[in-house]
């Protein structure tokens, strides 16, 4: 996995008003009937466009409402660049009203029917494995799609933290200022990493404006931006209201708008292939194609389904191999792109322990870090229920008296069975997929360029027990195994000094003979499979590949918590950039800051800050 590349993104670069802006989403999907025109909302009193239930409509028009004195605190670089902004665009006014909530620069109210107003997703969720109904962007409101005239990229970019929406429920609308920095950090560090996640572009702190969560906090917003908001609880939100219009006209928008097209979706793989390797796919298939016959045929919506699930396996794949926990995966927080979504209890693992969650309220620990595989295809399950009626129709999906009332009694069983008969075989595929990206990344971190089928138990599987067994650091063990030289590790004794290096400094109780000898074994196999992929040539090619897939900073949750307590308790703004070097390029060396900070950051863990958990009030 490569990190970052500038050249993917080079090319002209717009102002706010030069960037090509669109509102597809709007005017593509149903809009909740009391606010049928964004000039109906715009008229609307603030009060009325308050929390109730919306019914036959995926959004609202609604607008921001900011509150106190605005001060942009940081902005994303990368996110400029991937947008397509000029780099000082950033420091003009209307960029700074605009992240703030404070103007909506694509509508004119003299010209209502000619520009984009900003609106609210309706959505649901299962939480925790129950039913929740209605969830919705009570916080977030998107302001337009842009698209990156570079790179076609097409994103929608919206505020969290800019006020009440009709799925606001109980809650105010706002954000505080320590979950933003959170989300706001961690989102470019994913894809820093080459995580798919949604962005960060800016963060402005809400001066003034005091919130009420566990304690009160300051409010701030971030400007956050995805190629899709949909997520697998707007699909659930549908079927448990019965609404099979809507939800069929979500799902063609998703394959038609997010997706690309019909045929850009996977095709049926021949037989067996599903466990073979994630990279045996065919697109090009006709949107009217039906693959296979009888109960196993597969109509586009089969094709819809398993490109979801694809994405989703890769991104809980990286997730794994990365150490990195979301903290309540719930179905509202689960992407139909496979985007990391949602930050709130997130943490990246410390030591290695599986059963950790980042989570406090998880007493059943759900959403540990052994379980996101587990629970990323339960919620694809209940996806699948969603889009079980579609899918379980195969070729009669377009006849006109399914499309209006459904199937009929006659033909219920046929149906049910080739659904169900679609998830289990799809539980294969998610399966393999997890499996060989797991594989591949696990691979690259270990500085190799092949896999062996013993590779998995000799390798992966002894140095994770090995973590777990001494409570090693997980990222360290990674970058500081890509500074060892094979010159290092020729002999027993040898092998027993260089394991001492992963270890925490003065942790003697953890570094006793038994420990030593046995990481000592693991980097003799380990060494040897390097020879073997590697041959004769020298260490520097293959720690520098090492290097390049091996994070050396994580923004660990010691390292967030003192962030936040020095840009909101000791008004210290020039923290936050600096941490932003490091998020936006974690693989380097160094990044010309003060050297003594650069390594605590990146050094052990202070003692009784490992591990730490939050909750999900934000």
């Amino acid at each position: 996995m490569a990190h970052f590349d500038s050249s993917q993104t080079s090319g002209e670069r717009h102002t706010l008003q030069s960037l090509p802006k669109s509102n597809v989403f709007t005017q593509t999907l149903p809009a909740d009937a009391a606010f049928p025109t964004p000039k109906d909302s715009h008229n609307a009193p603030r009060q009325t466009l308050g929390p109730r239930m919306v019914k036959e409509a995926l959004f609202t028009y609604v607008r921001p409402d900011p509150q106190g004195e605005s001060e942009l605190l940081a902005v994303s670089q990368r996110a400029l660049q991937d947008i397509g902004l000029k780099d000082e665009e950033a420091e003009t006014q209307e960029f700074k009203d605009v992240v703030a909530g404070r103007t909506i620069s694509t509508w004119n109210e003299e010209r209502p029917d000619e520009g984009i107003y900003p609106w609210a997703q309706c959505y649901g969720g299962y939480q925790f494995g129950q039913w929740a109904g209605q969830l919705g962007d009570g916080r977030a409101i998107s302001l337009f799609e842009s698209t990156n005239p570079a790179t076609g990229t097409r994103y929608e970019i919206q505020l969290k933290g800019a006020g009440r929406t009709p799925y606001s429920r109980f809650a105010d609308g706002r954000a505080v200022l320590r979950s933003s920095i959170r989300e706001f950090v961690v989102s470019e560090y994913l894809n820093a990493i080459g995580i798919p996640t949604t962005r960060a572009l800016a963060l402005t702190l809400n001066k003034g404006s005091r919130i009420v969560r566990e304690r009160v906090e300051p409010g701030a917003i971030v400007t956050r931006f995805a190629q899709s908001w949909i997520r697998f609880g707007t699909f659930d939100l549908q079927r448990t209201r019965g609404d099979r219009k809507t939800l069929r006209t979500l799902a063609d928008y998703t394959a038609e708008h997010v997706y690309g097209g019909w045929d850009e979706l996977p095709g049926k793989l021949p037989s067996g292939d599903a466990k073979e390797t994630h990279n045996q796919t065919t697109t090009g298939v006709a949107k009217d194609t039906i693959e296979g016959e009888g109960l196993e045929a597969e109509n586009r919506y089969v094709r819809l389904y398993r490109a979801i699930l694809r994405a989703n396996a890769l991104t809980v794949a990286k997730w794994q191999a990365y150490g990195f926990m979301n903290g309540v995966l719930n179905t509202d927080n689960t992407s139909i792109l496979g985007l990391s979504i949602d930050f709130g209890p997130f943490a990246f693992l410390d030591s290695f322990d599986p059963t950790y969650t980042p989570n406090h309220d998880d007493h059943m620990l759900r959403y540990s870090y052994r379980n996101q595989p587990t629970i990323i295809w339960w919620n694809l399950v209940r996806l699948g229920e969603a889009l079980g009626e579609l899918m379980g129709a195969g070729a009669k999906v377009d006849e006109a008296i399914f499309v209006e009332k459904g199937v009929t009694e006659e033909e219920a069983d046929e149906l049910v069975k080739r659904a169900e008969g679609v998830i289990d075989r799809c539980g294969e595929e998610y399966k393999a997929v997890f499996l060989a990206e797991y594989r591949r990344l696990m691979t690259a971190r270990l500085g190799l360029k092949t896999q062996k089928d013993s590779d998995f138990e000799v390798l992966m599987s002894e140095l994770l027990d090995c973590l777990e067994a001494f409570e090693l650091d997980f990222h360290h063990a990674f970058r500081r195994l890509s500074a060892i030289k094979l010159s290092e590790v020729e002999t027993e004794n040898q092998r027993k000094d260089v394991a001492g290096r992963f270890f925490k400094t003065n942790d003697s109780p953890r570094q006793e003979s038994d420990s030593r000898e046995r990481i000592g074994k693991w980097l003799e196999k380990w060494s040897a499979r390097v020879k073997e992929d590697w041959g004769d040539s020298s260490d520097a090619e293959r720690q520098d590949a090492m290097q390049a897939v091996n994070p050396k900073f994580v923004p660990r949750s010691w390292i967030l918590d003192e962030l936040i307590e020095r840009v909101e308790k000791k008004d210290e703004r020039d923290i936050l950039p600096q941490i932003m070097k490091l998020s936006l390029n974690p693989f380097q060396e160094s990044w010309d800051w003060d050297e003594s900070e650069e390594e605590r950051f990146c050094g052990d863990v202070p003692k009784y800050k490992g591990m730490m958990q939050c909750s999900c009030s934000s």
